[in-house]
């Protein structure tokens, strides 16, 4: 039997900890472990508990989500986080994404919607609807294009196949999987397929870090 998601509830208001805890709570495959209400809790807690995925809120006092994502996804690379903010062109989101979080999640979110975050940004999948990964691309593309890529990121480049590169450029270019599928021809399972193989040769924790690979590479974006 799979083990359950393990989850960190991170808000500074407790009546929506609760109302979060509750949603969550109700599902079999996911489990909350922890919660705490400032980014310094956060990192503490993420540090005692090893969650495997954040649902953090990204203004609070003390020290704010951004600087809690760095240090969370710096020290513990394997736990994913899934930012929560009032606006999905929230520039704070935007700083997150940077930071290192997973995906975003709007806070009126319903409750399928919250679900289905936890559960992308769990497997891998970047936890944002198709627009809002344009727009992300939009955002923060012309400042990836020009960053210096290292050795690593070039070597996995270099070890993708010609399709896992055509498939590393159309996520690059913000398409979903069925997308891809279309654009190129082929069934929605291979895709996934070739996605995950590509997520392991580059060494990227999620969509979304592709994503930013494939501008710091100049692949899309030009």
């Amino acid at each position: 039997m799979t083990s359950p998601i393990r989850v960190l509830l991170v808000d500074d208001q407790e009546l929506i900890r609760l109302g979060f805890r509750m949603v969550l709570e109700a599902e079999p495959d996911i489990v909350v472990i922890g919660e705490a209400a400032d980014g310094k809790a956060a990192i503490a807690q993420s540090a005692a508990l090893a969650p495997d995925l954040v649902l953090m809120d990204i203004r609070m006092p003390e020290l704010d989500g951004i600087a809690a994502t760095t240090a969370i996804v710096g020290a513990h690379p394997e736990t994913k986080v899934l930012v929560l903010t009032t606006f999905d062109l929230d520039e704070y989101a935007f700083g997150a994404i940077r930071a290192g979080a997973s995906g975003f999640l709007l806070k009126d979110a319903q409750r399928h919607e919250m679900l289905s975050a936890v559960r992308a940004v769990h497997r891998g999948d970047a936890a944002l609807a198709p627009r809002i990964t344009r727009m992300l691309i939009e955002h923060v593309g012309p400042q990836l294009g020009s960053s210096s890529v290292d050795e690593i990121e070039d070597a996995g480049y270099r070890s993708l196949t010609e399709r896992e590169r055509e498939v590393f450029v159309a996520i690059g270019q913000g398409l979903t999987n069925a997308e891809i599928a279309t654009t190129l021809y082929v069934g929605e399972s291979t895709v996934k397929t070739h996605v995950g193989r590509i997520l392991a040769k580059l060494g990227a924790r999620d969509r979304i870090h592709a994503v930013i690979l494939a501008h710091r590479l100049g692949l899309v974006g030009r």
